[in-house]
């Protein structure tokens, strides 16, 4: 699931969770929790509220 969410991110840059979840054929939460875990990480972030892309 990382990979693929790290993957629509390079591919599209900034996205909302709802958009992410569309492109790589998931549930939202479960998105949504693993973009939780990417950010701890540091391998995500939020530019604006809502939005997430990959810290480059």
């Amino acid at each position: 699931m990382e990979d693929k969410i790290l993957e629509a991110l390079g591919k599209n840059g900034a996205m909302r969770p709802g958009d992410i979840a569309t492109a790589v054929g998931a549930d939202k939460e479960a998105v949504s929790k693993t973009i939780k875990e990417l950010v701890k990480e540091g391998k995500v972030y939020s530019p604006k509220r809502c939005f997430y892309d990959v810290k480059k």
